[in-house]
């Protein structure tokens, strides 16, 4: 036994909190510049369909394609984070981020810049898969809550910050394409940080891309998108018509097409066997709900303000604020308070009800509403969604062994991000819709004659006075339905929370089983805390002496020494069956 706990390198020295704040400096730069990069469009949005000449079915498209890229990208990320330095892969999707924001600076058709987003897409999908990885790599679950906090406050700032800077900018004389060409120098220093501070061994792992996975996942999602994006519009096909039976039926076939790849290929692109696991399942049902509201909220909150109540692009992100200062209060405190007590099913209960009141309580509002009652809505919303978002990932890295963190926690981060696609293309053709119907009615009690599709437009500033002032009343009394729609769903996250069983975060990366009196050699017993995951490395179980008392010691081993570990117990027990 011994010969082989000498292969892997001898484990880390205890890491301390400027340590691991060194190495994780230019990963939170890189965050910070996906994030700022993504929101500082938000408030922009409008200018840019009122230019562009969008509806509010392309409005929904330019926040969704970004969205089903991310979500299709972030398992592959994962694969190749296997075979490849996951520094270098970091550095890449900051680069393809980067030049998907150029291009989009440079659309001149909505199609173009749909192009661009989806270029965008695939850069944030390395970065949310990659970025919690690491985490997960070098910070064991009970210390991981104070920096998933540090990691929700850079994502509170960059939430906060872009929309203020996006509307400057869209004020500004340099207009909305510099909202896209601005992060070029914020990437630049996100590179030179990663570099100089970011510091990871890597070992090559036998990974295996699931490409025929992937092609049925996106093809599926897209088509139910695509579907739900144009039903019911008198201008493309009725709710139940022929086109419905043909999306709707091939979306099915190639989703249980899915199902049957997945379960048959060795390295899935949804592992159905740490997806099945009790916490893991409901963490992600409960994922697909925030993500619902959470993309839902940040895509139409900023058009309610900006359409509906005639705020500037700067103004429409002074009036987010609150929102995203409740996210940044509920994200670092509930981190904090984890991390001293151990305990985090309570922060996700809390979250859960406070993301439904808030979301119900905005789904009150109209064009007229008081707008420091839309600023407590929101507030008491963004609490809700800092509490969840970084928390339900740490309640699944809890229960899941070093080696499978990062599919897990892409995992989770996966089935938010196509939970935020669907929602926010279900939730634009809703409110598509419903802006269609209160136009209708406007115009006609005013007595104006409707032209077709003028519902859907979102040019408002060329048109005549009385007809903008309908739209804007249309607008802003839609939005209200969307964000009712939103906490219904909510409801789901909710229930989800309250069936997951609460474990104690552990103190080590890795789990650590305790030796058992039951078990010839003192070789270690299933852990009583997560039987799952021990079961899943049951062939590697002699763990000895030398590799568990490090990690019992300091709680800190790295992921990538974990997998070699486990790989050259493999292979001895092999030798020894052969």
């Amino acid at each position: 036994m011994t010969a082989i706990t000498e292969k892997p390198p001898a484990p880390a020295a205890v890491m301390t909190h400027r340590q691991i704040m060194e190495a994780l400096t230019g990963l939170l730069a890189a965050f910070f510049t996906a994030i700022i990069s993504s929101t500082i469009v938000a408030n922009a949005l409008p200018t840019i369909m009122s230019e562009l000449h969008g509806t509010q079915t392309d409005f929904a498209w330019v926040i969704t394609a970004a969205l089903l890229a991310n979500a299709a990208t972030t398992p592959i990320w994962g694969k190749l984070a296997d075979l490849f330095n996951k520094k270098l892969l970091v550095q890449l999707s900051i680069v393809i981020f980067v030049a998907g924001s150029v291009m989009a600076g440079l659309s001149e058709t909505i199609p173009l810049l749909l192009t661009a987003r989806v270029i965008q897409g695939v850069a944030m999908g390395g970065l949310t898969a990659l970025a919690m990885a690491i985490i997960g790599s070098i910070i064991p679950p009970r210390d991981r809550g104070k920096y998933s906090g540090y990691m929700g406050a850079v994502m509170a700032v960059g939430t906060a910050g872009g929309p203020l800077l996006g509307g400057f900018i869209v004020d500004s004389p340099l207009g909305w394409r510099w909202t896209f060409f601005v992060c070029v120098p914020l990437a630049i220093i996100a590179l030179i940080l990663l570099q100089v501070t970011l510091k990871l061994p890597h070992v090559r792992r036998p990974a295996k891309i699931d490409w025929l996975g992937s092609i049925l996942l996106t093809s599926g999602v897209s088509l139910l998108l695509i579907w739900v994006s144009f039903a019911g519009n008198p201008d493309y096909y009725d709710w139940w018509s022929w086109q419905t039976v043909a999306m709707v039926g091939g979306a099915v076939v190639l989703l249980a097409l899915l199902v049957l790849v997945e379960s048959k290929v060795p390295q899935p692109i949804i592992p159905l066997k740490i997806i099945s696991q009790r916490t893991t399942a409901l963490a992600i049902l409960a994922s697909i709900a925030v993500g619902v509201g959470m993309f839902g909220s940040s895509a139409f909150l900023g058009q309610y303000f900006q359409v509906a109540r005639g705020a500037s692009p700067t103004e429409a992100g002074l009036l987010t604020l609150p929102m995203i200062a409740g996210n940044l209060i509920g994200s670092v405190v509930s981190g904090q308070l984890i991390s001293r007590t151990g305990k985090w099913k309570r922060y996700l209960v809390a979250g859960a009800i406070l993301l439904i009141s808030g979301l119900g309580l905005t789904g009150t509002i109209d064009h007229t509403t008081e707008l420091w009652q839309t600023g407590v809505y929101t507030a008491i919303l963004g609490i809700g969604l800092g509490l969840l978002m970084q928390n339900l990932v740490l309640a699944v890295q809890n229960t899941v062994r070093a080696s499978d963190i990062g599919t897990a926690s892409a995992s989770v981060a996966f089935f938010r991000s196509v939970g935020g696609a669907i929602g926010v293309s279900v939730l634009g053709a809703i409110m598509a819709n419903r802006v269609k119907e209160l136009a209708t009615e406007g115009l006609a009690a005013a007595g104006i004659p409707v032209s077709g599709g003028a519902g859907a437009s979102m040019d408002l500033k060329d048109m005549p006075e009385p007809v903008r002032e309908i739209m804007r009343a249309a607008y802003g009394d839609a939005t209200a339905q969307i964000f009712m729609v939103s906490a219904i769903i909510g409801l789901v996250a909710l229930v989800a929370i309250l069936f997951i069983k609460e474990e104690p975060l552990r103190r080590t990366v890795d789990i650590v089983n305790p030796p058992s009196k039951g078990v010839d050699g003192g070789g270690p017993a299933p852990s009583a805390t997560a039987p799952s995951a021990a079961t899943a490395v049951e062939s590697a179980a002699p763990v000895s002496a030398a590799s568990a008392s490090p990690m019992a010691g300091t709680g800190i081993v790295d992921l990538d020494r974990e997998f070699v570990d486990v790989l050259s117990r493999q292979r001895e027990s092999q030798r020894r069956g052969d």
